[in-house]
């Protein structure tokens, strides 16, 4: 399938799809994912399309656990100077942006950018779907629970796919009624959910299906991954090929990856694995 986004380009779906995460914080949980200039940016950049990354995804916001939720002016700062810079470099590359706050996501989209990649799904603030439906953008929304303070507090729960199929049902209802159609579903792994869930959401994503919609799988380097194997998230990456593997497997359509090249590499194995 394609997806209509912003900037009058299109999404395709219709084979797996890599999105490489860039971020422009001081504090993301992955040292290596941070560029510290608009130099290392372009550098990243250039890497990760070069080893077959079709979106890149780019935040000036940590959402790790304890995170400090910055202000807009801060977050306009430190991220639009970086998508005019990648717009730039790369006309064509498509670019996503990781943000909850509307007023930086309509900022992104007038630079250049042109999926919003939202973890809250509109649950922080339904304005950010009015510019979504306004510069016609690509959008993701993700399974989570809570507030900007809370979203990572575990809820009690039977059964932790038909809470995310209950949430993406009424999220169907929500998008729909800002003209919101065509968009992608992130479960959200690692936001509020125990390990268990964590791996369950792994193995159980088949059934995410029945949404009929794209699934992105956003695995990489996670703590259920390291924690579980007594190591940290430098070495984390085969742990995060594992998981990959069996999302794919599983019919998930995108992977949100630090490490684009290994993706890749899944990707090309899989037709012999099916």
């Amino acid at each position: 399938m394609f997806i209509n986004v912003a900037q009058n380009g299109k999404w395709e779906l219709n084979t797996p799809q890599i999105m490489g995460i860039i971020n422009v914080t001081h504090d993301s949980f992955y040292e290596n994912s941070r560029a510290k200039s608009i130099a290392g940016l372009l550098t990243k950049a250039t890497q990760m399309i070069s080893e077959g990354a079709q979106i890149l995804d780019i935040g000036a916001q940590s959402t790790r656990p304890g995170a400090e939720i910055i202000n807009t002016a801060t977050e306009l700062a430190n991220l639009i100077p970086y998508v005019e810079a990648l717009k730039n470099q790369f006309p064509k590359q498509l670019i996503s942006i990781d943000t909850f706050n509307p007023i930086v996501a309509e900022h992104a989209l007038n630079a250049g950018a042109h999926i919003i990649n939202d973890i809250s799904g509109a649950s922080f603030d339904t304005k950010i779907l009015e510019v979504v439906s306004k510069y016609k953008a690509g959008y993701i929304a993700m399974h989570i629970t809570g507030n900007q303070m809370t979203m990572h507090q575990i809820e009690n729960r039977s059964d932790i796919i038909s809470a995310i199929i209950d949430y993406m049902e009424m999220k169907k209802e929500l998008l729909a009624s800002f003209g919101i159609e065509n968009w992608v579903m992130d479960p959200g792994f690692g936001f509020g959910k125990t390990v268990q869930e964590n791996f369950d959401i792994v193995k159980r994503l088949h059934e995410l299906k029945v949404l009929h919609l794209p699934i992105l799988l956003g695995v990489s380097r996670k703590s259920s991954i390291y924690k579980t194997l007594g190591i940290g998230p430098a070495d984390a990456l085969n742990g995060t090929t594992v998981l990959n593997t069996l999302g794919l497997m599983n019919g998930a359509s995108i992977l949100r990856v630090h490490d684009v090249k290994e993706a890749k590499q899944i990707i090309e194995l899989l037709p012999y694995l099916q």
